[in-house]
């Protein structure tokens, strides 16, 4: 359907008026919520996401479609709670204690708002029993943690231990990223999940919540 493509095409681009105003037209043409979030605004994140991995488009590039995707869902959010259309999955997310970091992980979340999980943002310097109890809070099925310095990466194996000795083990997948994380290391501390950018996160995220 044109008006979708026209939704996908002006969220690429970050034209945020466009967007509402498309997100809108669909609305009052009676195409259902679902499907202009499916095939409109969530393939046009999509395609960002893509070419963000290769390398076509840039940290600002995304930033923009995110923000324009965040307006479109806003004009559709009561149509699909009237829907009765669910999120995909949850993610609590946020970057480890003594780590103030942040630009990494809000790449991460929006790249996986984009793929219609719903993200819980604890922030920067969150300690371990944060993470587990915003998991408790929302029925997460993934924690992400993000470190960029070397001195805070054991709180990851902290995290993971953490949920190990609770109850949520088996329920709740740690997700790590930064940029001293590897999946050595993932593997090391027995994180169920490594990747090197956001794009790919949000991959790996939608699949451990589908599975």
């Amino acid at each position: 359907m044109s008006i979708l493509n026209d939704i996908s095409d002006a969220l690429q681009q970050g034209r945020v008026p466009k967007v509402k105003e498309f997100v809108q037209q669909a609305l009052d043409e009676g195409i259902p919520a679902s499907e202009i979030l499916e095939q409109g605004l969530l393939s046009g994140m999509n395609t960002i996401g893509e070419k963000f991995k290769n390398n076509e488009v840039f940290v600002p590039e995304v930033l923009i479609a995110a923000r324009a995707m965040n307006k479109g869902t806003e004009i559709l959010r009561p149509h699909l709670v009237a829907a009765g259309v669910e999120d995909k999955g949850t993610v609590v997310i946020g970057t480890v204690k003594g780590d103030l970091h942040d630009i990494g992980k809000n790449l991460v979340r929006m790249m996986m708002e984009g793929k219609g999980l719903k993200v819980i943002d604890l922030g920067v310097d969150v300690p371990v029993e944060r993470f587990l109890d915003a998991a408790r809070e929302n029925h997460a099925q993934i924690i992400a943690c993000s470190a960029l310095l070397t001195t805070t990466m054991g709180e990851m194996r902290n995290i993971v231990e953490a949920v190990e000795d609770s109850e949520l083990k088996g329920k709740v997948r740690v997700m790590i990223g930064g940029a001293p994380i590897t999946q050595a290391y993932c593997d090391q501390i027995g994180a169920d999940c490594y990747t090197p950018d956001a794009a790919s996160a949000a991959d790996a995220a939608l699949q451990l919540c589908t599975a």
